[in-house]
């Protein structure tokens, strides 16, 4: 009995350095809610090398790898469009995760030197991205051409 409670113990003590604390606790895809102001507009997540990942209409929530690549967090370029409206650019950055830090006490130099940085749980990415669109074009013509008028 004594043996089999120090076998599991080891196991179990294996187990845990040779992962990651952010692979145990985090995550590497989120869920991002993607919203604007006025509602419905499309929009297009493309990734750093540029190729869209997604498109839909807002609001809308989207699942997204926080990673690039080994040891390199993923940016993602967001373009919103709705007629009327001028186009709206904002960028998505993902960031270091606060549980990478935890493989101090956990995961130790294999978790922080490899398999965090394998699986893309090193970095996570904000929950949501709202956008306001602004004005309409017809709107902001007829102000322009009016202060126009005025001078």
């Amino acid at each position: 009995m004594k043996r089999i409670v120090k076998n599991t113990a080891l196991i179990a003590l294996s187990s845990t350095l040779a992962s990651g604390c952010a692979s145990i606790v985090s995550d590497s895809n989120y869920l991002v809610r993607i919203d604007s102001t006025p509602p419905e507009a499309r929009f297009v997540v493309r990734n750093e090398d540029g190729l869209n990942v997604h498109q839909g209409r807002t609001p809308a929530t989207v699942s997204l790898p926080a990673e690039a690549g080994f040891f390199d967090g993923e940016t993602y370029e967001v373009t919103f469009e709705k007629e009327g409206y001028t186009p709206v650019n904002r960028t998505l950055d993902s960031s270091v995760d606060p549980w990478y830090a935890g493989n101090i006490l956990f995961g130790g130099l294999i978790g922080i030197l490899v398999v965090d940085p394998a699986t893309g749980a090193m970095f996570k990415l904000p929950e949501s991205l709202q956008v306001g669109m602004g004005e309409p074009e017809s709107e902001a013509l007829a102000a322009i051409s009016e202060e126009a008028a005025q001078q």
